[in-house]
């Protein structure tokens, strides 16, 4: 979103021929307020303190008279008003997203930015080590990466691209499957060399149980432990890199690790698909286009359809 101020004139039947000036940005830190629900979770959507949150939508409760929020010392609340006005500003804060997505299929810039969300261990181990190789091949393309374990918003504006590993459901987005994350059991040789009933596990935290590696993992403990949890994947990584026991891996990330070896299990690992997604007008710029190809390549290689 850009800093530059937009001041939106909002008349009312009851104001005559006087003008409401409201400050966009005041208006834009209450909508996110309002969809995040606490100034914290909008001051990390926003990239600002808190502070600065609550002073943006007290100036906008003082240029409007009302008041939007209920202040208590661990809770933000929206008010009767409060709901009203986040009704029309969540509206406008959608309109701008789009409007923004619209300028950039029609922008003739030679110069583009194009935002890709992945899942972390995507991100890191597979789209990262390929960005200089693009960087060369299209100098004109700027590549914003953002691995987080969270889907990225595309109707917000977080991304113009996300590869997801479930498959999105809008039907305003173009969706394609680029690949299959497979999976598999690694332990370091030491630890595969033990005896399989005594072999020790390496988890996500209990927060994630519903994820199929999870699941899968649970179903072949056969009353064996689990003794450490992370609530990502390369935690695990160097768990298992530091003789801890066996944890569930990507073969991306397992396979590639020479302190690591796959070990044998009885009932095959789970596989997840790969799905690119984008905003279906969004294809016809060509950057996002070479990007999409770009994604496809790369994932495709690295985790082949099942």
């Amino acid at each position: 979103m850009s800093q530059k101020v937009r001041k939106f004139c909002i008349t009312s039947h009851y104001m005559c021929n006087n003008a409401l000036m409201i400050d966009w940005q005041d208006l834009h830190y209450f909508a996110v307020l309002a969809r995040t629900g606490s100034l914290s979770a909008a001051a990390r959507e926003l990239g600002v303190d808190h502070a600065t949150v609550g002073r943006r939508v007290a100036a906008l409760e003082n240029m409007l008279d009302l008041r939007l929020i209920h202040r208590l010392p661990r809770s933000t609340s929206l008010t009767n008003d409060g709901l009203a006005i986040s009704a029309l500003a969540q509206g406008m804060e959608q309109s701008v997203h789009d409007i923004d997505r619209v300028a950039r299929r029609l922008s003739k810039s030679t110069v583009a930015t194009v935002r890709i969300s992945a899942p972390p261990a995507v991100a890191v181990k597979l789209i990262a080590p390929h960005v200089a190789a693009f960087h060369d091949a299209n100098p004109e393309i700027m590549l914003v990466l953002s691995g987080t374990a969270q889907n990225a918003a595309l109707d917000r504006g977080e991304a113009d691209i996300a590869i997801r590993m479930a498959k999105p459901e809008a039907a305003e987005l173009l969706i394609r499957r680029i690949g299959a994350m497979h999976f598999g059991l690694y332990a370091t040789t030491v630890v595969a060399s033990g005896p399989e009933q005594g072999l020790k596990f390496i988890a996500y935290d209990a927060a994630l149980d519903h994820l199929d590696q999870q699941v899968w993992l649970r179903a072949i403990l056969a009353g064996r432990s689990i003794v450490f949890q992370a609530s990502d994947l390369f935690g695990q990584l160097e768990a298992a890199r530091a003789g801890l026991g066996a944890a569930v891996l990507p073969r991306f990330m397992g396979d590639s690790d020479p302190m690591l070896v796959e070990l044998k299990t009885s009932v095959p690992p789970p596989v997840r698909d790969l799905w690119l997604t984008t905003y279906s007008d969004l294809r016809k710029v060509p950057a996002i286009r070479l990007v999409m190809t770009f994604l496809a390549d790369i994932i495709g290689k690295a985790c082949p359809m099942r």
